[in-house]
């Protein structure tokens, strides 16, 4: 009846949804098909490392994500940002899965000699199209994307506030102005709100604009920097959230959106400084809005990742430090040559900061943030360039006969003072770690010459999270066919970080925080099995593309054999098997005590995997399973082959979803439908017993109407331990629990002499704890809730209101109980109408009778 409610409820929220009335009124197209799919939002927080996030959570200044961390069951893992650290190298590598695909944010395109910064629409369009060429399949295929460097797959009228696209252009002309009007309208709230929050910021730009004055800055600048920071930090994340949120309501399979705000402020003030750790709360908001919307969705099952793309280094401008612009100092260093490159050309110093709100497009915006054209800086053929966009320089056409390039890195370093200069040397080879044949990477700094890999520990330092990778990454760097002759590293081990724009935070280069990002991630969704114990963006990617490819359980018809499941080689097992290793809810066989060993147990009464929504799903249930890893899982209510549940073996189907045996035993089988309890486990099971439990008496008036209960006795070899388990459910009158608990106690069931200790029994026992059947039970075995000292009960039905206690996990009197767990996550209390029970065990290694 619950279900029944809550699932009209969706149904009328959905037919009011503004998202959902915005996108017909838009004639945005809308996804009809596949409710059963899954489909993914992919959250990037713009330059927020690590270290910055963890310092953000302690100051309270993300709680949605806190939130998350703590009852959603995600878990906060390292990522490896790789080198470049810039937001066009990430997302190539995600998007495509190529590393590197840029040297930095700006460079020159050694094929045309034509200088290219990643905001701008011919250059984002000129790498995405290398990319597609080259047969990468994109990552947002019929997806969406919000402000990002390139569409990936994404139709142009799909991707927003990108360097080239649509957006929502032709469909707000063709809507028309009263379309427009009733949008306003039916989105009051959300119009006052993002007003109220202009206003807010535009005080705080004022605030911060005297601040820069008095500390020196540049007038023009930081009056430039006013509109810059309301349109990206507000504005646009809000234009945005409203998009994603649409784009949900429409049922996409997959979504993309880049937080832009923090990375703004944190390249203008610093990433640790207060105007940068204020914006992350408006960025939470948006999160928790989208996060939201997507598990509210009826059109498919949302999953949303959350990640940084890379960190940021607080950084002095190099032209602050010394006085003058590093191109023209290369360029007094590069004189004292005998024969020295005549005349260059730069890119602009400014950094990037005054030109991202050229992503909103329009005229009048081009108009007031104008790109300088390289080209009037040609001196000759193929003059001399700088491309100096943060803590890397890249030098081209350094033509110098004669002289060695080690001379020339010497004094760069000596005469300008930078930290390190890196170069490919083309007349050295060594052996990749693939086995292939490549150039060597050689450099100079202030302790004479070094080669790469050899020397990376000593230029990186051992305190570097990532030092190997990195290493290795600034070696391929060196190598691409962009990066021109001579790379300029503005940091390097025991050096201030310094940045060749003006700015005072930075990132692109090698450096501990600019490449030490996050992923926070659901419970199921881990880093690859690798040994490396953290992502890098092209992990992301993989994992992405495993998720969106999963198989609906209505195209993946079971066999009708329900005894053992098949062996999980049958199919790739999802990600979401990795164990976790950084998690608290953890079952497994570590335990500092020899004479027991860790188990972590299970029950859950999935009602026929039907969750509050009204939707079948066995891939949901896999997901509630996978997120806490349980060595043993006994499942009541389960469908096998069954009409109402589109004929699918949804124990043979959640098995194979999670790799683990399993073994159903059905307590209705009516021709080839079958209804009752399963058990799994990635751990060896043995079918003991299964039969069907009294039902009531013969004088009760239930006798002929009463549904038909069974019960299954596995025994598990646990790291060589056997440990009995039973699973059951019991009928819904207190004489008929009774007779059922008195003949599972009985001779043919645990009272067996031939059933040895441990013993784990488990199920939904439709009994409350003070009821004359649990008290029967609780004679024999003891009820871990009660056990666990200092724990309270936990109830598990109903899901969304879990006041009843129903549901136990009984044990021998030797097993210890290390911790309980009842998660009330949104995905249980969605999945069923019952939340999960899990135990975490002490199992003694030598059974005893």
């Amino acid at each position: 009846m619950m279900t029944r409610i809550e699932s009209t409820l969706r149904r009328w929220r959905r037919r009011i949804s503004r998202s959902e009335w915005l996108a017909r009124m838009l004639k945005l197209q809308i996804n009809e098909r596949e409710p059963d799919a899954p489909a993914l939002v992919l959250i990037q927080i713009d330059g927020l490392a690590r270290p910055q996030l963890d310092k953000a959570l302690a100051d309270g200044k993300m709680p949605f994500l806190k939130r998350l961390i703590e009852h959603e069951h995600y878990h906060l893992d390292h990522m490896y940002s790789g080198v470049p650290a810039t937001t066009p190298a990430v997302q190539a590598e995600i998007f495509y899965g190529v590393k590197a695909a840029v040297p930095a944010f700006g460079f020159m395109s050694t094929d045309s000699q034509e200088m290219l910064r990643m905001y701008e629409s011919n250059a984002a369009n000129k790498i995405e199209k290398r990319l597609t060429d080259a047969g990468h399949e994109p990552l947002l295929k019929h997806g969406s994307c919000y402000v990002s460097v390139f569409r990936a797959g994404a139709e142009h009228d799909e991707a927003h506030f990108c360097p080239a696209s649509q957006g929502w252009g032709p469909s707000l002309k063709e809507a028309g102005p009263l379309a427009l009007i009733v949008m306003l309208l039916a989105n009051l709230w959300s119009v006052i709100r993002t007003l109220g929050l202009l206003l807010l910021e535009f005080i705080l730009s004022l605030v911060d604009f005297f601040r820069g004055l008095i500390s020196g800055q540049d007038f023009v600048r930081e009056l430039m920097f006013i509109p810059t920071r309301i349109a990206i930090t507000i504005l646009m994340r809000e234009l945005s959230t409203v998009g994603v949120k649409i784009d949900i309501a429409r049922g996409l399979p997959v979504i993309y959106i880049n937080l832009l705000g923090y990375d703004e402020q944190a390249h203008r003030r610093g990433p640790s400084s207060k105007f940068a750790h204020w914006t992350l709360k408006g960025i939470d908001d948006a999160i928790a809005r989208i996060w939201r919307a997507a598990h509210r969705s009826s059109r498919r099952h949302y999953d949303v990742w959350i990640y940084s793309d890379h960190g940021q280094e607080d950084s002095t401008p190099y032209e602050v430090l010394h006085g003058r612009s590093f191109a023209d100092a290369v360029s007094d260093a590069l004189s004292e040559l005998p024969e020295n490159p005549q005349g260059y050309r730069a890119s602009s110093n400014g950094g990037v900061q005054l030109q991202r709100i050229r992503l909103f497009g329009g005229q009048w915006v081009q108009k007031l943030f104008p790109i300088e054209n390289p080209e009037k800086r040609r001196e000759g053929e193929t003059p001399m360039a700088l491309s100096a966009m943060g803590p890397l320089a890249l030098l081209y056409n350094i033509h110098c006969k004669g002289t060695a390039p080690d001379v020339i890195a010497r004094l760069i370093v000596e005469k300008t003072q930078a930290p390190m200069v890196l170069y490919e040397d083309k007349h050295s080879f060594e052996v990749g770690p693939d086995g292939e044949k490549q150039t060597k990477v050689r450099g100079w700094w202030r302790h004479g010459a070094f080669a790469l890999p050899e020397d990376g520990h000593k230029i990186m330092g051992d305190e570097h999270p990532f030092v190997d990778e990195a290493v290795e990454d600034l070696a391929n760097l060196c190598r691409h066919q962009d990066a021109g002759d001579f790379v300029v590293s503005g940091w390097c081990a025991g050096h201030q970080s310094l940045s060749f724009a003006i700015e005072s935070g930075s990132h692109g280069g090698a450096g501990p925080n600019e490449t030490h990002a996050f992923a926070l991630m659901p419970g199921d969704i881990h880093f690859p099995d690798n040994g490396l114990e953290h992502w890098r963006p092209k992990d992301i990617r993989n994992a992405a593309l495993a998720f969106l490819e999963a198989q609906p359980a209505q195209q993946l018809k079971s066999p009708p054999a329900v005894a053992m499941a098949a062996p999980p080689d049958a199919s790739p097992a999802p990600p979401a098997q990795a164990k976790q290793p950084e998690q608290t809810l953890q079952g497994g066989a570590d335990t500092d005590d020899s004479a027991s060993i860790n188990m972590r147990v299970m029950t859950y009464n999935v009602h026929i995997c039907k969750g509050m929504d009204g939707k079948i799903s066995p891939e949901r249930i896999a997901r509630v399973i996978a997120r806490y890893s349980p060595d043993i899982v006994a499942l009541q209510e389960v469908d096998v082959r069954r009409k109402r549940t589109g004929g699918i073996d949804q124990a043979h189907q959640i098995s194979k979803l999670l790799s683990m045996d399993c073994h159903f035993q059905p307590a209705m089988h009516v021709e080839d439908e079958r209804y009752g309890d399963a058990i799994l486990s990635p751990h060896p099971l043995r079918l003991i017993h299964k039969g069907i439990l009294p039902g009531p008496s013969e004088k009760s008036r239930h006798h002929e109407r009463a549904e038909p209960r069974g019960a299954l006795w596995m025994e598990v070899d646990f790291h060589g331990i056997a440990v009995q388990i039973f699973n059951t459910h019991l009928g819904l009158t207190k004489g008929e629990r009774l007779r059922q608990i008195d003949a599972l106690t009985g001779e043919e069931w645990m009272g067996s002499p031939h059933c040895p200790r441990p013993r784990i029994l488990v199920g939904d026992f439709n009994a409350l704890p003070g009821s004359a059947e649990i008290k029967r039970l609780t004679s024999i075995l003891d009820d871990t809730q009660i056990k666990l000292p200092g724990h309270k009960p936990r109830g598990t039905f109903f899901s969304r209101l879990p006041k009843a206690r129903i549901d136990y996990i009984f044990v021998d009197q030797a097993v210890q109980v290390n911790d309980i767990h009842v998660p009330r996550s949104e995905l249980t209390r969605l999945a069923s109408d019952h939340l999960p029970l899990i135990a975490d065990l002490k199992i003694p290694r030598t059974g005893n009778r």
